[in-house]
């Protein structure tokens, strides 16, 4: 049976109204009248059912965040920053995942809007998602870009230099001496692995070396896998690979080990986002960082100040600089 604010008004032998008080204004009902009200909500079980006043008062403290894999450690942990910044605010934060699907994004974002959240954090499948945000807007519900940055003036964005990063992963694999890379990572139509893609090419050009481009269906361990078995039978074949995720980079060492070769010996690995996996794998993985909680903490801290202060609220691009970190897969 479902206890009701009514139950517990008949055992604290008080009014609705006293109950509301307690739950709401406590400051309004005196201290022995509120434990009693406590007491009863104690013996009762009663669990208050905040949706309602919510809509009606337009202040709730459910956020949404909508990644792109739920199964990339990544943005499980960009979740987990996010998560822990809600918290601290007293919201709430539901974790949606599109699968890379515009059509499964678009419905998440029909319920989050029905559902009249306050805020969303997202990652969209497509560029900047402003055609799968216009739902959000028509409820004035505020979104940031989460590993995006936005090109529009009044929506908040945080992301990572990318164009950086891939041009630190370059550079290194080159001042250790690889004249011959291959960036795998695709499709190159997402718009931070052709980041990725353009900072390791420009590194690439400075230096004279070459660089060869191997784009994948998806960003997973397997994709890794097929990738580097295709790059192996290659003539001329590099001699070092840059994976535009660590995901992409596990596999490519899952795939060099079943051919009995050395890393990085017969080929340098390095990754991207740095995954606890990455210093985990068999041959500690070289990277680049990523402050991925800390990441997920500023969306949902700038997403809050916008819920908050729609009209006053100051919209920021905020941009993270990448770091590089050298393991025994490139330097071995």
């Amino acid at each position: 049976m479902v206890v009701s604010i009514r139950d517990v008004a008949e055992r604290a032998g008080v009014s609705l109204g006293t109950v509301s008080n307690v739950l709401n204004r406590p400051e309004q009902v005196s201290l022995a009248t509120r434990r009693r009200v406590e007491k009863a909500i104690a013996e009762t079980g009663y669990i208050r059912n905040d949706s309602a006043r919510q809509l009606r008062e337009g202040s709730s403290r459910t956020l949404a965040m909508v990644v792109l894999d739920m199964a990339n450690p990544f943005f499980t942990d960009v979740a987990r920053g996010a998560e822990a910044e809600a918290e601290e605010a007293g919201a709430m934060l539901v974790l949606c995942n599109s699968g890379n699907d515009q059509h499964r994004e678009q419905r998440h974002l029909e319920q989050i809007a029905q559902q009249r959240m306050r805020g969303v954090l997202i990652t969209p499948v497509d560029g900047d998602g402003e055609d799968a945000l216009k739902i959000l807007a028509a409820q004035d519900i505020p979104a940031v870009l989460v590993d995006r940055s936005s090109r529009r003036h009044d929506r908040c964005s945080v992301a990572v230099d990318d164009v950086l990063g891939g041009e630190l992963a370059a550079r290194h694999l080159i001042e250790v001496g690889h004249r011959h890379l291959a960036f795998v990572g695709g499709p190159l139509s997402i718009e931070q692995v052709a980041d990725r893609h353009r900072g390791a090419r420009e590194a690439a050009e400075a230096a004279g070396a070459r660089l060869d481009v191997v784009s994948t269906a998806a960003l997973t361990v397997e994709a890794g896998r097929t990738a580097t078995d295709a790059l192996l039978k290659a003539d001329p074949r590099p001699t070092a690979l840059l994976c535009a995720n660590d995901l992409l980079a596990l596999g490519a060492l899952q795939a060099l080990t079943a051919r009995g070769l050395s890393v990085p010996a017969d080929m340098a690995v390095i990754g991207y986002d740095d995954i606890d996996f990455a210093a985990a794998a068999a041959v500690p993985l070289s990277s680049v960082r990523q402050p991925r909680e800390e990441l997920g903490r500023a969306a949902a801290r700038l997403l809050l100040e916008d819920a908050g202060a729609r009209q006053h609220h100051r919209h920021q691009r905020v941009v993270f600089v990448p770091e590089l970190v050298v393991r025994r897969s490139t330097s071995g």
